[in-house]
């Protein structure tokens, strides 16, 4: 679903293979975002880079399947296309095992992929693409042509620099974390965690940064914008998994965010798209906006 021709966002990152006991699923956080982002009515743009390989023949022919571009997907001769091998605990949240050295690993920089960004209306980003020197120092290059820096800190032990990612959260324009990567940043700081406001506010002031959304699971999440902020509550589902949940929320926040709405619509549509999605299998599963909409409306109003 793509109603604007005009502006889209660029999602940078891993695109992969998730590996779970009852099959194989398209994913990687970046790309999970690019999903749903197209699913929300937005053009959007990964660059990221596949094997010469079965897999990344099979991964290609997927996000085609799906109409999303693959223009920026490069094509690595020497290393493989990138798993991950998941399972579940008892509460349905995922484990990972994120196989290392893959081509996603080494995303080069291209020269038309400096003008695509600074053309973008966001340029979506995670901490964990960094764990390799090619795709890091491509991803800080990428991000000095963007207008609107979204960082996506997602922490996937053990790929965590906490040095490096200091520098992302100085460079961003938005950020989005959970109550646990809170935690562990406020940590890393040299900081005593007293609570959210205390916390939040800190690293707003600490890094210059006008927005934060900090996602809470069960129990909602907030968003703070220069010195208001705000709270909003979870959508009350049955859990199927919660694969992509947090990528989900993030493109739902963006697909109004880019669009200048007010917080109560930006939030509204985050709060639903990541409770839609926990509510159903994998983190881009088969759905139409307008049964997005259905569900936004259902259940969204049931938390007021």
């Amino acid at each position: 679903m793509n109603t604007n021709t005009n502006s889209y966002a660029v999602c940078f990152g891993e695109v992969l293979w998730d590996i779970f006991p009852a099959g194989s699923r398209a994913g990687g956080a970046p790309f999970n975002v690019a999903y749903n982002l197209d699913k929300m009515g937005l053009n959007v743009q990964m660059i990221s880079k596949i094997g010469d390989d079965e897999l990344g023949n099979d991964l290609l022919k997927q996000i085609k399947s799906w109409n999303i571009s693959t223009d920026f997907i490069q094509i690595d001769e020497e290393r493989p296309t990138g798993t991950v091998l998941a399972n579940f605990d008892e509460q349905g949240e995922a484990h990972y095992d994120i196989v290392q050295d893959v081509a996603w690993d080494h995303i080069k920089i291209l020269p038309e992929h400096k003008v695509l960004v600074t053309n973008a209306e966001a340029f979506v980003f995670g901490s964990l693409i960094a764990r390799n020197e090619v795709s890091k120092n491509t991803l800080l290059e990428l991000i000095e042509h963007s207008k609107f820096r979204v960082f996506d800190v997602n922490f996937r032990p053990p790929f965590i620099d906490f040095d490096f990612v200091k520098t992302l959260l100085g460079k961003a324009d938005l950020v989005k974390m959970n109550k646990a990567e809170l935690r562990q940043i406020i940590e890393f700081l040299g900081e005593e965690y007293a609570d959210e406001d205390k916390s939040m506010k800190f690293i707003q002031e600490h890094f210059d940064l006008n927005e934060i959304v900090l996602t809470k699971g069960s129990k909602g999440a907030r968003y703070f914008v220069k010195d208001q902020n705000y709270t909003f509550p979870a959508v009350s589902i049955e859990v199927n998994d919660t694969v992509g949940s947090g990528d989900s929320f993030l493109a739902g926040f963006l697909s109004k965010r880019i669009q200048c709405k007010t917080a109560d619509e930006i939030m509204k549509q985050a709060v639903s798209l990541g409770a839609f999605i926990t509510s159903k299998s994998g983190a881009c599963p088969d759905y139409t906006y307008e049964e997005f909409k259905s569900f936004r409306e259902e259940h969204y109003s049931q938390t007021i």
